[in-house]
Formats: C-alpha cells, sequence, structure tokens
C-alpha cells in the first residue's frame, strides 16, 4: 500500500487489526447477545472465559489427584496395610509406580492390586516396619525371593 502523505500512514492501522480482532471475535462466537457482536465488550469476556478455563485445568488436576488418594486409601485399608507401607514396600521392591496407575489397578485390576499389596506387605515385612509387624505374612509371596533383594 502507498501513502501520499504522513497523516495517511498514522491513520491506517494495516491488516493486524482485521486478524485481531477476528481472533477475538471466533473466541466470543458462542457468546449471547453484545458479548459476542461488540469488540469492547468481547474483548473482556473473552479474557475473563480464557481466566476461567485456566483455573478449572487447575482444579481438574487437583480433583483428580484427590479421587487417587481417597480410591488408594480404600483399597489399602481394604487389605490390611497403610497407603504408606504400600509405597515404602513397592520401591523397596523396586516397583515404581504413580498413584494415578495404582488407583486404576485397585479399580479395574483387584486380583492385581491385591498381589502388589501382599508383595508390598512382605517386603516392608522384611524390611522390619513397625506398620505390619502384627500382620501375618502374605501366603502368596515367596519371602525367599524377596529377601535376596
Amino acid at each position: 500500500m502507498v501513502f501520499l502523505s504522513l497523516q495517511l500512514f498514522v491513520r491506517t492501522r494495516g491488516p493486524d487489526e482485521f486478524w485481531r480482532k477476528r481472533q477475538i471475535f471466533k473466541l466470543a462466537a458462542h457468546f449471547y447477545g453484545r458479548r459476542r457482536n461488540c469488540y469492547s465488550i468481547a474483548i473482556r469476556s473473552v479474557h475473563r472465559s480464557l481466566l476461567n478455563a485456566t483455573k478449572g485445568r487447575q482444579l481438574k488436576k487437583e480433583d483428580m489427584k484427590e479421587l487417587w488418594e481417597t480410591r488408594l486409601n480404600a483399597a489399602t485399608s481394604e487389605h490390611g496395610i497403610t497407603l504408606k507401607t504400600l509405597f515404602e514396600g513397592l520401591s523397596r521392591c523396586n516397583i515404581f509406580l504413580n498413584r494415578k496407575s495404582l488407583a486404576n489397578l485397585a479399580v479395574w485390576e483387584p486380583r492385581t492390586f491385591k498381589c502388589l499389596s501382599d508383595i508390598a506387605c512382605a517386603k516392608a515385612k522384611l524390611g522390619g516396619i513397625k506398620e505390619v509387624a502384627d500382620n501375618p505374612m502374605p501366603e502368596s509371596v515367596m519371602v525367599h525371593d524377596l529377601a535376596d533383594k
């Protein structure tokens, strides 16, 4: 574009303004009323909705972590150990599973989780952890393999 004077150059904002407004209006397309059509109002609404979306993603992560903790606490109490004992025993056996995968195992594969909790309980008992001292040794675990590690 050729500008014949400095005044005409200053008054033009260029193609960037069109695309910037278009991006805001795309994000505001599902809003009601002037929040969709009026640019100055749409900017505020879009900005607020993006902030809320960010907070929502963080809250979702926190909710999922809390759900995993609840499921693991319920599953470990069902097998007679604590969550701390489960993690300690599994880490001593070099089984490094995170809370999400353990919670999924507890819900969808209860026998697998039972085996893991038995292994963790046996290893904790051999390691001398006080919390499992009064628990009997699980019968389904071969102790001589765990003692070598």
